[in-house]
């Protein structure tokens, strides 16, 4: 560090030097000094302690009436650790008994200590010396620390003090701090100030005291626990008013899911949210329920988000509905179910509720049931000029449900909440912060969601390349940052069964066990009656090979004018990529539509060659006359795929609608491919079309799979 100019007071632990040289050499035998400061540590103490033993005396004034709780700003330092990038390392060696109990004796001796009685009453920091009339003092923003001085080893903190190079404004400050100092209620004056010597020596002896062994044992439980206990007591779950443990869904739940419900509470009452993602078969849909019925108690009204398949097993115990399915009529849900495909619309019915009126901003709490769903913030669709004309079903989520209207609790529900990586993880629980990334930094002191989600990753990232045998749990474990786990410690609950045997041992033997899983059979139709096919394998290899130009314009367009059709900025996906993305899901198509019937199959091999003979005659038309018709010049990519999967995002997003000038590509290419799709394709259509039936209208599709038997292997495309 270099050293501070001569010319200049300032000391700020930096490049103007350190507070801690200028009190080193101010100090000498018998010196009397008045120190105003926040906090005061034992170590630096320690680090100044060849000075501070022969001094005369010190009158030391806490600027904050809370100095037992902060005698170590740094909760870490007051137990002697440090906590940096390497892990968790114990510094001073086993020293903070000694140093504690010198430190007290030196108290005991040459200091008294006082403290202002309110907070937010006195913030500036002050170090005045008097040495036999010679007076000198520093004033600015450094308290009694080791980083505050700049006694730390690399991680100093910032200050900015200044050198008080006035004698009549050193006896200014004196007189200053003499005044406050006796402003403890006596002989009239207003008491500002309290003698706190006896708390500060209390409070060192117990660093140095001898506990019993059990002692040790029950401070250090209740230290583990204070957190849980705390949110217990706060989060109200047996006061009078709600009454869970009264409800039907609360006696349907086995000891393991009861504690669940309680964690899920308080997380919820205490972060706003939680991911509960428990095993399949945990029952975490009762679990939830029982949430939803504290909530309800308290009168909040709350939304239920499924997959539509899944929309039936949380409608079934609506109090509307009557059902006699339902074995909690008695609590009377009424609570509102929509599907996650319902956030795609914009009006129309779900059930009886008009999507075009709904207020979705007006839930105490949404449940969102297979959140790994909204695991991606995906872009909403844009129009030619990259402008949003369709949020995505996250972005309506975030916007109309989490972020407007009150204020929105989130509860997450998802046996699988990361299925890629953690930022599967971190989208979500930006549900919980409305989209805030800081939300956490004053209660969890986990300063971005990004950083320490993303730094976790690369640890994963980077430990899952070693070899199988050098792969272990535990150094995984120990890379892993703290700040990680108390992330997943505060906001998710997630148990296995092997969890749940090892710890509720007594209440699954109560219950027999879990239930052994047989293993699945499969139930299918005979597709061919004669047996002459034996499965779909032989169709997909050929379908799988086809080139499909018709939905992939960007392949033939001329290098010249390429960086034409490059998507807006920030697209994850260029247009090849979603032309591509969109001749795999044809494909998926085609297959899906033989498994409905061959009839289908049928009429969507039709549909195909009318669209590839369409675009053909327009390719022509355009060859022979390209001024005929200005529109004509214009090939714009809208390819709709039928019957698409209800829970399926919108194929429309993966293909979109995009305009390509038939100048800009190679045309005789294009038709020459187009020509060799349509000969497969009608191959195809044929084939189907000689499906005969026989007189008990049963299928027979012989002719059908031998017409595929005629397609040749050279007409694979990559």
């Amino acid at each position: 560090m270099p050293n501070p100019t001569s010319s200049s007071g300032i000391r700020d632990n930096h490049s103007r030097g350190p507070v801690a040289d200028f009190l080193k050499t101010k100090i000498h035998a018998g010196s009397q000094l008045s120190i105003v400061s926040a906090y005061f540590t034992i170590y630096a103490y320690d680090a100044l302690k060849t000075q501070l033993d022969q001094i005369g005396h010190l009158n030391f004034l806490f600027g904050e009436p809370r100095f037992i709780a902060s005698l170590d700003p740094d909760k870490t330092e007051k137990k002697a650790f440090i906590l940096d990038g390497n892990g968790l390392h114990l510094t001073n060696t086993l020293q903070q008994k000694r140093v504690a109990r010198e430190c007290a004796e030196w108290i005991r001796q040459n200091v008294d200590i006082r403290s202002v009685r309110h907070s937010q009453l006195l913030h500036g920091k002050m170090y005045h010396i008097a040495n036999n009339g010679v007076e000198e003092a520093i004033l600015g923003s450094s308290n009694f620390t080791v980083r505050g001085l700049g006694l730390g080893a690399g991680n100093n903190n910032i200050e900015l003090n200044l050198v008080v190079d006035s004698n009549r404004d050193r006896q200014d400050l004196k007189a200053w701090f003499d005044e406050l100092w006796k402003s403890d209620g006596t002989n009239g004056t207003e008491k500002l100030v309290e003698d706190v010597k006896p708390d500060v020596l209390k409070y060192l002896d117990q660093l140095y005291q001898n506990h019993a062994p059990e002692f040790i044992y029950f401070k250090t439980l209740f230290h583990v626990f204070e957190s849980f206990l705390a949110d217990q007591d706060k989060g109200g779950l047996l006061d009078q008013n709600i009454k869970i443990v009264d409800t039907e869904i609360w006696k349907a739940c086995f000891e393991f899911q009861r504690d669940g419900i309680k964690g899920t509470i308080n997380k919820i009452l205490k972060h706003n949210g939680c991911i509960l993602a428990d095993s399949v078969g945990l029952g975490k849909t009762f679990e939830a329920l029982a949430v939803i019925k504290y909530f309800e108690l308290k009168n909040e009204r709350v939304l239920v988000l499924c997959p539509k398949k899944l929309r039936e097993n949380w409608t079934v115990y609506q109090a509307q509905n009557n059902s006699l399915l339902n074995p909690f009529t008695k609590d009377r849900f009424g609570y509102t179910v929509l599907s996650h495909t319902d956030l795609s619309r914009e009006d129309g019915f779900s059930g009886d509720i008009n999507l075009e009126t709904f207020n979705w901003g007006n839930f105490d709490l949404v449940v969102i049931d297979e959140s790994h769903n909204f695991r991606n913030n995906t872009p909403g669709k844009r129009d030619e000029e990259g402008k949003i004309i369709r949020r995505s079903r996250y972005q309506r989520l975030m916007e109309d449900i989490i972020s407007s209207g009150v204020r929105t609790k989130v509860l997450l529900l998802s046996a699988t909440p990361v299925n890629n990586d953690l930022r599967d993880l971190r989208n979500q629980l930006y549900f919980l912060t409305e989209g805030h990334d800081d939300t956490f930094k004053d209660t969890l002191d986990i300063s971005s969601l990004k950083d320490t989600l993303t730094a976790a990753q690369k640890t994963f990232t980077l430990w899952a390349k070693r070899h199988t045998g050098e792969r272990k749990t535990k150094d995984l474990l120990e890379k892993l940052s703290s700040a990680f786990f108390k992330l997943l410690d505060e906001l998710t609950i997630a148990r296995s069964r092997k969890h749940i045997l090892r710890y509720y041992k007594n209440s699954i033997a109560a219950l027999g066990g879990f239930p052994t899983r047989n293993k699945p059979i499969s139930i299918y139709a005979e597709i061919d009656l004669q047996r002459r096919f034996l499965s779909y394998d032989k169709l997909n290899d050929e379908i799988g090979g086809y080139k499909l130009s018709l939905f992939a314009p960007s392949r033939y367009l001329k290098d010249e004018f390429r960086q034409l059709y490059q998507t807006h900025a920030g697209d994850p996906f260029s247009q090849a990529d979603r032309e591509k993305f969109l001749i795999g899901m044809m494909k998926v198509n085609f297959l899906k539509r033989l498994e409905s019937s061959v009839k289908s199959f049928e009429i969507t091999m039709g549909r195909t060659i009318d669209k590839i003979e369409h675009l053909e005659q327009k390719i022509r038309n355009y060859q022979a006359d390209p001024n005929q018709n200005p529109e004509s010049e214009e090939l714009e990519l809208n390819i709709e795929i039928p019957e698409a999967d209800d829970d399926a995002d919108d194929p429309m997003e993966v293909g979109g609608k995009f305009k390509y000038r038939l100048e800009h590509l190679h045309l005789d290419r294009w038709l020459e491919d187009l020509q060799r799709d349509k000969q497969q394709l009608s191959l195809l259509h044929s084939s189907a079309e000689a499906v005969i039936c026989d007189t008990n209208g049963e299928r027979n599709i012989t002719k059908f799979y031998s017409g595929i038997n005629l397609l040749p292997r050279k007409n694979k495309w990559e």
